[in-house]
Protein backbone atom coordinates (compact mmCIF):
# COMPACT_ATOMS: atom_id res chain seq x y z
CA UNK A 1 0.00 0.00 0.00
CA UNK A 2 2.84 2.39 0.82
CA UNK A 3 3.72 4.58 -2.13
CA UNK A 4 0.71 3.44 -4.15
CA UNK A 5 -2.30 5.03 -2.42
CA UNK A 6 -2.88 8.13 -0.34
CA UNK A 7 -2.95 7.27 3.40
CA UNK A 8 -6.37 7.54 5.01
CA UNK A 9 -6.87 10.22 7.68
CA UNK A 10 -6.96 8.71 11.15
CA UNK A 11 -10.32 10.38 11.71
CA UNK A 12 -11.75 8.25 8.90
CA UNK A 13 -10.32 5.07 10.47
CA UNK A 14 -11.65 6.09 13.89
CA UNK A 15 -15.12 6.91 12.53
CA UNK A 16 -15.39 3.50 10.85
CA UNK A 17 -14.21 1.77 14.03
CA UNK A 18 -16.82 3.63 16.08
CA UNK A 19 -19.59 2.50 13.72
CA UNK A 20 -18.49 -1.13 13.80
CA UNK A 21 -18.01 -1.35 17.57
CA UNK A 22 -21.32 0.41 18.17
CA UNK A 23 -23.10 -2.07 15.93
CA UNK A 24 -21.40 -5.26 17.11
CA UNK A 25 -19.82 -4.65 20.49
CA UNK A 26 -16.13 -5.14 21.23
CA UNK A 27 -15.84 -8.94 21.26
CA UNK A 28 -17.95 -9.67 18.20
CA UNK A 29 -16.30 -7.02 16.03
CA UNK A 30 -13.09 -7.78 14.21
CA UNK A 31 -10.34 -5.93 12.41
CA UNK A 32 -11.74 -7.28 9.14
CA UNK A 33 -15.14 -5.67 9.86
CA UNK A 34 -13.55 -2.23 10.12
CA UNK A 35 -11.37 -2.91 7.09
CA UNK A 36 -14.46 -3.82 5.06
CA UNK A 37 -16.19 -0.55 5.97
CA UNK A 38 -13.11 1.34 4.81
CA UNK A 39 -12.59 -0.74 1.66
CA UNK A 40 -9.16 -1.88 2.89
CA UNK A 41 -7.66 -5.32 3.23
CA UNK A 42 -7.28 -6.83 6.69
CA UNK A 43 -3.51 -6.48 6.42
CA UNK A 44 -3.64 -2.89 5.16
CA UNK A 45 -5.47 -1.79 8.31
CA UNK A 46 -2.44 -2.80 10.36
CA UNK A 47 -0.65 0.12 8.68
CA UNK A 48 -2.78 2.33 10.94
CA UNK A 49 -3.26 0.33 14.15
CA UNK A 50 -1.46 -2.47 15.93
CA UNK A 51 -4.57 -4.25 17.27
CA UNK A 52 -8.33 -4.29 17.67
CA UNK A 53 -7.90 -2.52 21.01
CA UNK A 54 -6.12 0.31 19.20
CA UNK A 55 -9.16 0.67 16.93
CA UNK A 56 -11.40 0.98 20.00
CA UNK A 57 -8.96 3.56 21.38
CA UNK A 58 -9.30 5.58 18.17
CA UNK A 59 -13.10 5.25 18.28
CA UNK A 60 -13.26 6.76 21.78
CA UNK A 61 -10.85 9.55 20.87
CA UNK A 62 -12.90 10.33 17.76
CA UNK A 63 -16.05 10.79 19.87
CA UNK A 64 -14.50 12.63 22.82
CA UNK A 65 -11.22 14.30 21.83
CA UNK A 66 -11.12 14.38 18.00
CA UNK A 67 -8.36 17.00 17.85
CA UNK A 68 -6.00 14.50 19.50
CA UNK A 69 -6.02 12.43 16.30
CA UNK A 70 -4.21 15.17 14.38
CA UNK A 71 -0.57 14.29 13.92
CA UNK A 72 -0.81 11.00 15.82
CA UNK A 73 1.91 8.57 14.77
CA UNK A 74 0.92 5.34 13.03
CA UNK A 75 0.53 2.53 13.61
CA UNK A 76 -1.44 3.60 16.68
CA UNK A 77 -0.70 1.52 19.78
CA UNK A 78 -3.44 0.78 22.27
CA UNK A 79 -2.94 2.14 25.82
CA UNK A 80 -4.79 -0.96 27.09
CA UNK A 81 -8.39 -1.22 28.19
CA UNK A 82 -7.63 0.79 31.32
CA UNK A 83 -6.37 3.65 29.16
CA UNK A 84 -9.45 3.45 26.94
CA UNK A 85 -11.76 3.55 29.95
CA UNK A 86 -9.85 6.60 31.19
CA UNK A 87 -10.85 8.48 28.02
CA UNK A 88 -14.49 7.87 28.84
CA UNK A 89 -13.82 8.84 32.47
CA UNK A 90 -12.55 12.24 31.31
CA UNK A 91 -15.71 12.72 29.26
CA UNK A 92 -17.97 11.78 32.18
CA UNK A 93 -16.05 14.09 34.54
CA UNK A 94 -16.29 17.01 32.11
CA UNK A 95 -20.10 16.78 31.95
CA UNK A 96 -20.55 18.24 35.43
CA UNK A 97 -24.28 19.05 35.15
CA UNK A 98 -23.90 22.47 36.82
CA UNK A 99 -27.64 23.26 36.93
CA UNK A 100 -28.30 20.15 39.01
CA UNK A 101 -25.23 20.72 41.19
CA UNK A 102 -26.24 24.34 41.85
CA UNK A 103 -29.81 23.31 42.70
CA UNK A 104 -28.51 20.80 45.23
CA UNK A 105 -26.27 23.42 46.86
CA UNK A 106 -28.88 26.19 46.93
CA UNK A 107 -30.66 26.74 50.24
CA UNK A 108 -33.39 28.93 48.85
CA UNK A 109 -35.33 27.76 45.83
CA UNK A 110 -35.41 29.99 42.77
CA UNK A 111 -38.68 29.76 40.75
CA UNK A 112 -38.93 25.97 40.62
CA UNK A 113 -40.14 25.85 37.00
CA UNK A 114 -36.97 27.73 35.99
CA UNK A 115 -34.79 25.51 38.19
CA UNK A 116 -36.22 22.17 37.04
CA UNK A 117 -36.39 23.40 33.46
CA UNK A 118 -32.67 24.19 33.58
CA UNK A 119 -31.91 20.68 34.85
CA UNK A 120 -34.01 19.09 32.10
CA UNK A 121 -32.38 21.32 29.46
CA UNK A 122 -28.81 20.46 30.45
CA UNK A 123 -29.53 16.72 30.61
CA UNK A 124 -31.19 16.88 27.19
CA UNK A 125 -28.24 18.81 25.72
CA UNK A 126 -25.76 16.30 27.11
CA UNK A 127 -27.57 13.24 25.74
CA UNK A 128 -28.29 14.89 22.40
CA UNK A 129 -24.68 16.00 22.03
CA UNK A 130 -23.15 12.65 23.04
CA UNK A 131 -25.35 10.18 21.19
CA UNK A 132 -22.43 8.51 19.43
CA UNK A 133 -20.38 8.11 22.60
CA UNK A 134 -23.33 6.83 24.62
CA UNK A 135 -24.18 4.27 21.94
CA UNK A 136 -20.56 3.09 21.77
CA UNK A 137 -20.36 2.73 25.54
CA UNK A 138 -23.68 0.91 25.75
CA UNK A 139 -22.57 -1.56 23.10
CA UNK A 140 -19.06 -2.21 24.43
CA UNK A 141 -19.85 -2.19 28.15
CA UNK A 142 -21.25 -5.72 27.77
CA UNK A 143 -17.73 -6.92 27.00
CA UNK A 144 -15.65 -4.52 29.13
CA UNK A 145 -16.63 -4.68 32.83
CA UNK A 146 -14.47 -1.66 33.70
CA UNK A 147 -16.40 0.45 31.20
CA UNK A 148 -19.72 -0.73 32.59
CA UNK A 149 -18.57 0.07 36.14
CA UNK A 150 -17.51 3.58 35.17
CA UNK A 151 -20.45 4.57 33.03
CA UNK A 152 -23.36 2.86 34.71
CA UNK A 153 -22.32 2.50 38.36
CA UNK A 154 -20.10 5.53 38.93
CA UNK A 155 -21.79 7.64 36.25
CA UNK A 156 -25.49 7.05 35.67
CA UNK A 157 -26.31 5.74 39.15
CA UNK A 158 -24.66 8.74 40.76
CA UNK A 159 -26.66 11.04 38.49
CA UNK A 160 -29.89 9.22 39.38
CA UNK A 161 -29.08 9.49 43.09
CA UNK A 162 -28.49 13.23 42.72
CA UNK A 163 -31.74 13.70 40.80
CA UNK A 164 -33.57 11.68 43.44
CA UNK A 165 -32.05 13.85 46.17
CA UNK A 166 -33.17 16.97 44.32
CA UNK A 167 -36.72 15.70 43.81
CA UNK A 168 -36.97 14.57 47.43
CA UNK A 169 -35.91 17.99 48.74
CA UNK A 170 -38.28 19.94 46.52
CA UNK A 171 -41.18 17.60 47.27
CA UNK A 172 -40.52 17.97 50.99
CA UNK A 173 -40.51 21.77 50.67
CA UNK A 174 -43.77 21.70 48.68
CA UNK A 175 -42.24 23.04 45.47
CA UNK A 176 -42.81 19.79 43.54
CA UNK A 177 -45.78 17.48 43.74
CA UNK A 178 -45.50 14.16 45.64
CA UNK A 179 -44.70 11.08 43.55
CA UNK A 180 -45.30 7.38 44.30
CA UNK A 181 -41.56 6.58 44.34
CA UNK A 182 -38.67 9.03 44.05
CA UNK A 183 -36.00 6.72 42.54
CA UNK A 184 -38.47 5.54 39.89
CA UNK A 185 -39.40 9.16 39.17
CA UNK A 186 -35.74 10.12 38.72
CA UNK A 187 -35.33 7.22 36.30
CA UNK A 188 -38.50 8.29 34.46
CA UNK A 189 -37.05 11.77 33.98
CA UNK A 190 -33.72 10.47 32.66
CA UNK A 191 -35.18 7.79 30.40
CA UNK A 192 -37.75 10.18 28.90
CA UNK A 193 -34.91 12.48 27.93
CA UNK A 194 -32.72 9.61 26.69
CA UNK A 195 -35.39 8.20 24.39
CA UNK A 196 -36.29 11.48 22.70
CA UNK A 197 -32.75 12.91 22.59
CA UNK A 198 -31.07 9.68 21.47
CA UNK A 199 -32.90 6.35 21.14
CA UNK A 200 -35.69 7.63 18.89
CA UNK A 201 -33.12 8.00 16.09
CA UNK A 202 -32.96 4.20 15.92
CA UNK A 203 -36.74 3.88 15.57
CA UNK A 204 -37.87 4.11 11.91
CA UNK A 205 -41.40 4.94 13.03
CA UNK A 206 -40.15 8.12 14.74
CA UNK A 207 -38.34 9.69 11.79
CA UNK A 208 -41.10 12.27 11.35
CA UNK A 209 -40.37 13.80 14.78
CA UNK A 210 -38.33 17.02 14.69
CA UNK A 211 -35.54 17.77 17.15
CA UNK A 212 -36.95 21.10 18.32
CA UNK A 213 -40.42 19.66 18.79
CA UNK A 214 -39.04 16.78 20.85
CA UNK A 215 -36.89 19.07 22.97
CA UNK A 216 -39.77 21.46 23.77
CA UNK A 217 -42.32 18.71 24.32
CA UNK A 218 -40.14 16.71 26.70
CA UNK A 219 -39.43 19.85 28.73
CA UNK A 220 -43.12 20.80 28.84
CA UNK A 221 -44.36 17.35 29.84
CA UNK A 222 -41.69 16.72 32.47
CA UNK A 223 -42.42 20.04 34.13
CA UNK A 224 -46.14 19.27 33.98
CA UNK A 225 -45.48 15.91 35.66
CA UNK A 226 -43.49 17.32 38.59
CA UNK A 227 -44.77 20.85 39.21
CA UNK A 228 -47.81 21.28 41.45
CA UNK A 229 -50.91 22.83 39.83
CA UNK A 230 -50.78 26.61 39.67
CA UNK A 231 -53.27 28.47 41.90
CA UNK A 232 -55.39 29.47 38.91
CA UNK A 233 -55.44 25.93 37.60
CA UNK A 234 -53.81 26.92 34.27
CA UNK A 235 -50.43 25.24 33.80
CA UNK A 236 -50.04 25.82 30.08
CA UNK A 237 -47.38 28.53 30.22
CA UNK A 238 -45.41 27.77 33.37
CA UNK A 239 -42.51 26.09 31.52
CA UNK A 240 -41.79 29.18 29.43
Amino acid sequence: MRGRVQPRPLGEIASAAARVFTGKGFKAAGISDVAAVLGLSHGALYTYVDSKEALLYLAFLHLTEPASLDGMAIPVVSPGLAGIVEIDARSVASAGFPALATALERRRTRPVAEELGGIVDELYRYVEGHQGLLALVESCARDIPELAELHFVRGRRVLLDQLGDYLRRRIRSGHLRPVPDVPTSARFLVESIAWFAWHRHGDPDSLMLHDDDCRRTVRHLLLAAFLPPSPGGNDDDRDG
